[in-house]
């Protein structure tokens, strides 16, 4: 049973079906049509500013890189040179184990030991004053705790309360930084340091 007004199918040439009507996606207003000059200037900007951030980037990063590399120079020894401030310590504690009297009084041998000792002390502080460790000595300077520790108190009235008395043990900076603080004993009892230096 077949239609009689059923077009019939044409394997030659089949029907052509009308085309689904599909609507443009929308666009928004302030977004150019793909391929405009509009666009193109605004794809151009945004690889221009994608580029100068990287630019930017780059160069925060090269000199990030360079006072990294400039640290680790200065800084890179301090585990050494903190372990070597030891050695320093004992040469000089040895020094001073010799009172004056017996180092006036020594044999011609006790002495070429002792001058000894000295030169290997002057030869370890010059070899660690080459590499940038220096020692600093705070006497009679006004007590700083960013380059010193108080040991304890010493009550001295001829000198300003506050005052670096005498150095137990002195200190090392490393450049610009304290390698080891110096351990010291401060003065009380006297003026204020601000109120002497008004005075």
């Amino acid at each position: 049973m077949t239609d009689p007004n059923r077009p019939k199918d044409d394997p030659v040439n089949p029907a052509q079906a009308p085309e689904p009507v599909v609507s443009k996606p929308y666009i928004m207003p302030d977004d150019p049509l793909d391929g405009t000059a509009e666009a193109l200037a605004k794809e151009a900007a945004e690889a221009r500013d994608k580029m100068l951030r990287t630019l930017a980037e780059m160069e925060n990063l090269r000199k990030r890189t360079s006072r990294e590399v400039a640290d680790a120079r200065v800084y890179g020894i301090s585990g050494f040179a903190r372990d070597v401030l030891d050695i320093a310590d004992n040469l000089q504690r040895a020094l001073d184990a010799v009172p004056a009297d017996t180092r006036a009084a020594a044999d011609p041998g006790l002495k070429a030991l002792i001058e000894g000792v000295e030169l290997t002390e002057r030869s370890l502080l010059n070899a660690l004053e080459k590499n940038g460790v220096k020692k600093f000595d705070p006497s009679g300077e006004k007590f700083d705790p960013n380059f010193q520790q108080a040991m304890y108190e010493v009550p001295d009235p001829s000198v300003p309360a506050g005052t670096v008395v005498q150095v137990v043990q002195a200190g090392y900076m490393i450049g610009d930084r304290v390698l080891r603080p110096a351990l010291v004993a401060v003065s009380k009892g006297g003026a204020k340091a601000g109120a002497a230096e008004q005075g």
